[in-house]
């Protein structure tokens, strides 16, 4: 069981302390985060040698990429599946330093989101009707079915530009001996839903590219209405490489696992030995509530803490 730097990243500038905070708790195996620098990265990684923790995974992109800051460097600050030449470029270079960061470090896979349909996000307008107790309204469904609709006549061309931009990166990392993570996403309009996931392991069978199952984006797209959590994983469980572990509640994801509503139990049919489980808490989550979540998820996975 992995935990996640992005629990404590954006409390420290200085990877040494941050990695010797989640020492504290025990870990053995650690993913790096998209919001780390350089120096960062290049300091946890020799404090996880002395450490003996594994890195198993990264999050694109990581290290961060030049010339943004660390409030700048999110993981969609530069889309796969930008019409924009100049912007898929700078995409793609920095994936590739993901990859060879990956590589260097001895981590088995990079987590990829795959950019974006450039239309209105509604997301966040969603949520906000489903907090109010609305998510049978008129107004929620006729939101829901504008979101689709808009998203569905947009999408055939942003898919290829992320289709492209896989194709590169999935040359890169075959050489590199590293595997590529496409994550559930959060947003609606994000790249892919659930039929695209469908569309990218077809087109990149028997490759480098596999599924990345996330436990809170895929129960928020149950909430909302969007897709069954379960679809995810009946559709494309058999390529599942990793997973990022954590909770759901009220549409507020990244909760400790067991501090929400998804039943963790779901994922058990499909997690094999080779399967990256990494628990993804975001601050406030607390030490203790971490340490809870590892033992409850270890007992229900059958494996060591």
């Amino acid at each position: 069981m992995a935990l996640s730097t992005s629990w404590n990243a954006c409390r420290f500038d200085e990877g040494e302390k941050l990695l010797f905070e989640i020492g504290q708790l025990s870990f053995k195996a650690i993913e790096l985060s998209f919001n780390l620098t350089p120096a960062m990265v290049d300091e946890i990684a020799e404090a996880a040698r002395r450490m003996q923790l594994s890195i198993v995974s990264l999050h694109n992109y990581c290290p961060i990429p030049d010339g943004l800051t660390r409030d700048q460097a999110l993981p969609d600050c530069y889309s796969l599946a930008s019409p924009d030449k100049e912007e898929r470029s700078l995409a793609v270079k920095f994936s590739k330093r993901s990859i060879d960061t990956a590589n260097r470090l001895g981590a088995k896979v990079v987590v990829l989101h795959c950019g974006r349909v450039e239309v209105s996000e509604y997301t966040r307008s969603l949520i906000n009707l489903y907090r109010q107790g609305e998510n049978s309204s008129v107004a929620f469904l006729a939101l829901k079915e504008k979101m689709i609709l808009e998203r569905k006549l947009d999408s055939a061309k942003f898919l290829a530009q992320a289709l492209s931009s896989l194709d590169e990166l999935n040359a890169y990392a075959q050489v590199r001996g590293v595997l590529l993570g496409i994550e559930t996403r959060f947003y609606h309009r994000e790249i892919p839903n659930l039929e695209e996931i469908g569309i990218i392991l077809e087109k990149f069978k028997s490759s480098q590219v596999f599924y990345w199952h996330d436990t809170g984006h895929a129960q928020l797209m149950e909430d909302l209405g969007l897709a069954k959590h379960s679809d995810f994983l009946e559709r494309y469980g058999q390529k599942m490489i990793g997973v990022h572990l954590h909770d759901i509640r009220d549409c507020q994801d990244h909760l400790a696992p067991s501090q929400g509503k998804i039943d963790f139990s779901i994922l058990k049919p499909y997690l094999r030995k080779n399967t990256l489980k990494v628990i993804e808490a975001h601050q406030p989550a607390t030490a203790e509530e971490l340490i809870k979540s590892r033992n409850f998820l270890s007992l229900l996975y059958d494996e060591p803490n």
